[in-house]
């Protein structure tokens, strides 16, 4: 924890992105840090680093991102980067349903790797093109909530929800709470970003 100059802790948390090549990992990050999106965006090598400062009402989440490669052959170098990990979202492309297998097997590896206290989200990237769809909504959030995770389905080229995920963990680690409910998961609806102004117009939540 480090201190900011106003006087709030920032609460360092490292968060990893996993998933199939081409789901859109890394056109995810670089909407949420840059607010940019490359229509043809090249592969991740081995994995990418990078960091943003999120607020949520007085306190502060310096997430620690990386971006790991989708290729097969990176694959035996991704528990060097989820290990340890406060977060991790796992991607998918909705109108790809081998990535949603893929991303079933990432749910497993981190599953596996025990550590009960990693706040887990689902994400089903590329919710622009609904006419190409092969992965429902409803079928990834009752699979959200037989595994604990929660859910939302994102557009890195239209911002939706982009934004929400990360903010939804970082509200989830300040809290200290595990995503649970008494079905064993929790689901997340698709909310526009500007959802993140609370009552009255205060700024609850904000990219530093």
């Amino acid at each position: 924890m480090a201190a900011t100059a106003g006087g709030n802790k920032i609460r360092n948390a490292k968060l990893v992105l996993l998933g199939d090549v081409g789901a859109g990992k890394s056109s995810l990050v670089l909407r949420f840090v840059k607010g940019q999106f490359v229509e043809f965006q090249e592969s991740t090598i081995g994995a990418a680093f990078f960091s943003q400062t999120l607020a949520v009402n007085d306190e502060t989440v310096k997430f620690e991102i990386w971006d790991t490669a989708g290729q097969e052959r990176y694959h035996s170098l991704a528990p060097m980067y989820y290990r340890g990990a406060a977060a991790a979202i796992v991607v998918y492309d909705i109108t790809n349903a081998a990535s949603f297998t893929r991303a079933k097997k990432w749910v497993q590896e981190l599953q596996a790797q025990g550590n009960s206290n990693t706040i887990v989200a689902l994400a089903g990237n590329k919710a622009d093109l609904l006419d190409t769809r092969q992965v429902s909504a409803d079928e990834a959030k009752a699979y959200a909530q037989e595994n604990g995770l929660f859910f939302m389905e994102t557009s890195a080229k239209t911002a939706t929800n982009v934004n929400d995920v990360f903010y939804e963990i970082a509200k989830k680690l300040l809290q200290g709470q595990q995503v649970q409910n008494p079905q064993g998961g929790m689901v997340l609806n698709q909310r526009p970003p500007e959802r993140m102004v609370r009552g009255g117009g205060e700024e609850c939540c904000r990219i530093l």
